[in-house]
């Protein structure tokens, strides 16, 4: 091998690394391959020890991160906190595990997922000898994750056609008479099935367990009039700012940035709107080790870091004491707040961690036929 070919071998396998796309073992053994001086091997290995590798949902998610959360923590420890915008759902995360090739060290995930992948000894338990029970939210300090914050599932709309008479439920929602045009829902099922058995009429208080069968068919009424089941933050924002959905079930933080970018030509609404708390993670035999994973998720329950992260993306805080915080012109924004909690239903992540794997199949054989 030339010179110049090894040189471009270890930027690329470098920056690979770097970028989540390898792990730790097959990078060393990349470097033992290309013949680096063990010197060499040695510094860089202790490189990359001194990193970690937070995975979100991408987007506008990645920069709010940065500036409420791990650029901090990086300057405070003397570490390289990276973001993958990869997305960590459950199937992403099983698979790392599986491999033995794990490249993030904290996920911000989906509770219910965890739950399951912790009960099957994929995801680490939270330790709660250094992540603060008290500093949770009561009832969303779980066994294999903790709630970082609160996100909700609403109804994104043009306000352009129908700010007049804005959508007021999921029955609304499905009402394409009296609201016509386009409408999206979320790939991967959460708040759909929620959403349309209140269409059908279900009280909030009878909604759990979730009636699938029925909400199946519900969603079968609708998905004629589906553009897109939207698969990141990134495109549910896409669809309604480009006009392509008059509306769409959407996080209302992807909603809320819609709003900003369209000037008010889309809007949303909290009415009957699907709280849910998302948490962070760690997979078992994350790089950096479950200290520091737990060490850097105890950073994040800093109420005044909470309320950075919901100026910057609008997420909800986790943390009790940050509603204290939370200045008047950012109020709407906070979905867990006793206000706007009011008006909406908690989602039950136990009823996820038990039924959902097999519900989302139905839903995705659902979107495909």
């Amino acid at each position: 091998m030339t010179d110049i070919l090894k040189t471009e071998c270890l930027e690329l396998l470098k920056d690979q690394h770097a970028r989540g796309g390898i792990d730790r073992r097959s990078f060393l053994t990349g470097l033992a391959l290309l013949g680096v001086a063990p010197a060499l091997a040695s510094r860089v290995a202790r490189a990359a020890e001194n990193e970690l590798i937070v995975t979100n949902w991408g987007g506008d998610a990645i920069a709010a991160f940065r500036t409420a959360m791990t650029d901090g923590y990086g300057e405070k420890e003397g570490l390289t906190v990276k973001i993958n915008g990869s997305g960590p759902s459950r199937g992403a995360m099983k698979a790392q595990f599986e491999s033995g090739a794990v490249s993030w060290d904290v996920c911000d995930a989906d509770p219910g997922a965890t739950k399951s992948l912790g009960a099957a000894g994929m995801i680490e338990p939270i330790d709660y000898t250094v992540v603060d029970r008290t500093k949770v939210q009561p009832g969303f300090a779980y066994e294999f994750s903790v709630a970082n914050y609160f996100l909700s599932y609403v109804i994104a709309y043009d306000a352009t056609k129908f700010g007049d008479n804005p959508p007021k439920s999921w029955a609304d929602f499905w009402n394409v008479e009296k609201y016509p045009g386009k409408r999206s829902l979320y790939k991967w099922m959460s708040g759909c099935m929620e959403a349309a058995l209140l269409a059908d009429g279900v009280p909030v208080d009878a909604l759990y367990p979730l009636d699938e069968e029925r909400a199946i068919r519900k969603l079968n009424e609708i998905k004629p009039h589906i553009v897109s089941f939207w698969d990141s933050g990134a495109e549910s924002q896409q669809l309604m700012r480009d006009g392509e959905a008059s509306m769409a079930l959407m996080w209302h933080t992807r909603a809320n940035l819609v709003e900003q970018d369209t000037g008010g030509g889309v809007s949303w609404t909290y009415a009957q709107g699907i709280l849910a708390p998302s948490g962070w993670a760690v997979i078992k035999g994350n790089p950096a080790g479950s200290r520091r994973a737990m060490d850097f998720i105890r950073y994040c329950q800093d109420p005044a870091l909470q309320v950075d992260l919901l100026r910057a993306l609008g997420c909800g805080p986790s943390n009790p004491l940050a509603h204290d915080l939370v200045p008047p012109d950012l109020r709407r924004l906070d979905c867990s707040s006793k206000e706007n909690m009011a008006v909406q239903v908690l989602m039950d992540m136990d009823w996820y961690a038990a039924s959902g794997d097999a519900a989302l199949d139905r839903y995705l054989a659902m979107t495909a036929s």
